[in-house]
């Protein structure tokens, strides 16, 4: 199987595009790939529409490569947002679409956040030091009880409200598009005590997301060890690429354990009332 790396150099090779571009433009076109009952498009963006949930992280456009959006196309995205009771945002990557965040600040976006954007070929993994006391598996599609467990240490971890329905239903249909969810099990008492997620992969390109661990069992290997294990089952899946975004260099030391490497940013840009 041709890694991502490898994948990614041949076409730039063949196109003259340097390697580290092609990789941050598969990952943008990545981001775009939204399924179809979510797919919002807008001038020059691709949003995602939630339908279940308003929360503000499942539901954000993206621009096409090299986008210069006039006035007219980011009012006509905002009031898409607005009009479904949406928070108006955007995530990309600002190397493949440099023009637009200048456009984004002056129609009143403001920056959320810029976050490491971090790729690793899935044949480039290593294993990181776990906890013996831990133990890693890949969660069935049909193990509804699990995945309410696994969305009980996700929220938790990520400070936001108790589980509901709309958060099973989210990775039920991550399972149902080929995604993949893992868990880390206390090996003394079964509880689940860690989790994430490996998106739907699209043109052979996937995102690692939702690495969580409960408090009581941070700082023994577990985040870096579910990432390996995604990682792996992607490469077995025929996946090229995968990345993921942490949410500053501190986190992203976690996944660099396990074979990942910066080539970017992810901006994060919204339209707060």
């Amino acid at each position: 199987m041709i890694s991502g790396r490898s994948n990614s150099f041949a076409r730039a090779t063949a196109s003259g595009v340097p390697c580290a571009l092609v990789l941050i433009n598969d990952v943008q076109a990545f981001l775009r790939s939204v399924p179809d009952d979510q797919r919002l498009r807008i001038g020059p963006f691709t949003a995602k529409i939630d339908p279940d949930d308003s929360d503000w992280p499942f539901n954000y456009a993206v621009p096409d490569d090299d986008a210069d959006p006039t006035t007219d196309e980011v009012e006509a995205l905002v009031g898409a947002f607005l009009e479904r009771s949406r928070i108006p945002r955007l995530e990309y990557i600002p190397r493949a679409a440099p023009k637009v965040e200048a456009t984004m600040l002056a129609a009143g976006f403001t920056p959320e956040g810029r976050f490491p954007l971090l790729v690793c070929p899935p044949s480039e993994v290593v294993d990181a030091p776990v906890d013996p006391g831990v133990r890693t598996e890949l969660v069935p599609a049909s193990a509804t009880d699990e995945l309410w467990a696994v969305a009980r240490v996700t929220n938790a971890a990520f400070d936001v409200p108790p589980p509901a329905e709309h958060d099973v239903t989210r990775m039920l249909r991550v399972l149902a598009e080929d995604g993949l969810i893992a868990a880390a099990r206390d090996a003394a008492t079964g509880e689940i005590i860690g989790a994430g997620q490996l998106l739907a992969p699209k043109g052979g390109v996937a995102e690692i997301a939702g690495i969580a661990t409960a408090p009581s069992h941070r700082r023994r290997g577990i985040g870096g060890a579910i990432t390996a294990l995604l990682t792996r089952a992607g490469a077995r899946a025929g996946i090229t690429t995968l990345f993921l975004t942490p949410a500053n260099d501190q986190a992203a030391s976690v996944y660099a354990r396990v074979g990942y490497q910066k080539q970017g940013e992810a901006l994060f840009i919204s339209l707060r009332p």
